[in-house]
């Protein structure tokens, strides 16, 4: 019961099967609070139904948890909106403790060519400003307890290497290594760890949308895409959300207290850098 009388908020943590939702998992599993946030409702073009956690979702997973549990829905391209996930954290539960940057759009991948203007500036303000949004926020509220705290943003393969078709994904991922580095500088005298996890490819609902993607793009089945897939991989296999929420759970723990700044990656050694 490593985090037992504190609070973790989770962003993007309303889709049953998502990262999300196994790391709300994890972590109340081992005494946390949690508050499940996820966008709540479709917004515009960049946020179908599809793709996003509603209320419903959001409040079924958070009945599943082990420890008290609230949801907030709360669009992270919205600073104020932010900024009141934060504070839910402090008024429903008493205090802000771990915060995990989830919240991503992985599902607008395109040529190169073909980006446009609104594609680009989808994905970069929910992967990267959103997290920027709530790394600041919840330091915010840390830095005023003067209890330390734990910020984890979820990165991705993407974050180290470059893909096709997933220009704004890439360079939202990579930003994210420059703004753990930067904010682990200011926040380490107040006792906060800034850091990412980097993950490979795991199947959840966005991950199967992906695999028949980039499968039908390569003119191969999602079962042979997934086999090549498995075959780069040193342990033989694509990620699951566990083994995320593992990694999250670590960096949250008093064991990582000393480890701030760092881009962790959990590929299973796809990715050695």
């Amino acid at each position: 019961m490593r985090f037992a009388g504190k609070t973790a908020v989770v962003t993007g943590s309303g889709r049953r099967g998502g990262l999300g939702e196994a790391i709300a998992r994890r972590l109340s599993a081992e005494g946390a609070a949690i508050v499940v946030s996820d966008i709540g409702a479709s917004r515009d073009a960049a946020t179908p139904d599809a793709m996003i956690g509603d209320t419903a979702e959001m409040q079924a997973i958070a009945d599943l948890l082990d420890t008290p549990a609230s949801i907030f829905p709360c669009d992270v391209r919205d600073p104020d909106q932010v900024r009141a996930l934060a504070a839910h954290a402090v008024s429903a539960h008493g205090s802000l403790d771990v915060w995990v940057n989830n919240a991503g759009i992985g599902y607008i991948m395109k040529p190169l060519l073909d980006v446009t203007s609104d594609d680009w500036r989808a994905v970069i303000d929910v992967n990267l400003s959103g997290a920027f949004y709530g790394l600041q926020a919840a330091a915010g509220i840390m830095i005023a307890a003067g209890r330390g705290g734990r910020i984890v943003n979820i990165a991705s393969q993407a974050a180290k290497s470059g893909f096709a078709h997933a220009q704004a994904y890439t360079a939202s991922k990579h930003g994210l290594v420059g703004l753990a580095r930067s904010a682990a500088i200011e926040l380490g005298e107040h006792g906060i760890t800034v850091n990412n996890v980097c993950p490979n490819h795991v199947t959840t609902g966005l991950g199967a949308w992906q695999n028949a993607h980039f499968a039908e793009l390569q003119g191969v089945s999602v079962e042979e895409y997934l086999a090549r897939m498995a075959a780069r991989i040193p342990m033989g296999r694509p990620g699951l959300p566990s083994d995320t929420a593992s990694a999250v759970a670590f960096l949250c723990s008093d064991e990582a207290v000393y480890i701030t700044g760092e881009s962790m990656n959990v590929s299973g050694g796809e990715e050695p850098h």
